[in-house]
């Protein structure tokens, strides 16, 4: 219990679930009181989504590059715990609104983006470093939100804002999903840099 205590806060997980509980509630304050509708916008919702994802970034990397690489821990089940957990959390925080007037839902919408965006910055995390890997989620998201796409590949580009039960949406989801988590299990967040430490 103590080794997963120090794990837990050398990640920095307990101000990540209280960043990302009080921007659920920042979203879903204004749209209680300005909104009429019993569902947020789907525009809304994903950027919520994105919105908790890049504060679990943060939690995706440890202190010591060294010692996430150590033989001693089996990092490829506590890597895949981790992601699975911060899933959980995003899911309970968003579809804890559905017993609400106001809801970010459907269900399918969210579970989708939120298990393809994290997948998306687990990817990121091996590739460009846990500082940087929400920029692509971020990047394509934007993206997805102004430019709306048609058609198979384009609901496969825009898969972020596509309605739940688009199947080339959920494709990519998935993709993202495995690929992200088998990746950041194996591998773990890229090494910071000299410069990154600084």
């Amino acid at each position: 219990m103590r080794e997963l205590t120090l794990y837990v806060r050398s990640r920095r997980v307990p101000a990540a679930l209280g960043a990302a509980l009080a921007s659920t509630a920042l979203v879903w304050l204004p749209a209680t009181v300005f909104s009429d509708k019993g569902e947020v916008s789907s525009t809304v919702l994903v950027l919520t989504v994105l919105l908790l994802v890049a504060v679990v970034t943060a939690t995706l990397g440890g202190p010591d590059d060294t010692l996430d690489r150590t033989a001693a821990r089996p990092w490829a089940w506590l890597r895949m715990s981790h992601l699975a957990t911060a899933l959980g959390w995003v899911l309970v925080l968003l579809l804890a609104t559905l017993a609400t007037g106001t809801r970010f839902g459907p269900f399918g919408f969210v579970v989708r983006d939120a298990a393809g965006l994290l997948g998306l910055t687990a990817l990121g995390a091996v590739t460009v470093g846990t500082a940087r890997s929400w920029f692509l989620p971020l990047g394509w998201t934007l993206g997805a939100a102004t430019f709306p796409g048609v058609g198979t590949a384009g609901e496969a580009l825009t898969w972020q804002t596509q309605a739940p039960d688009s199947r080339p949406a959920a494709v990519v989801a998935a993709v993202l999903t495995a690929v992200g988590t088998a990746v950041y299990a194996s591998r773990g967040p890229r090494p910071r840099t000299s410069s990154e430490n600084v």
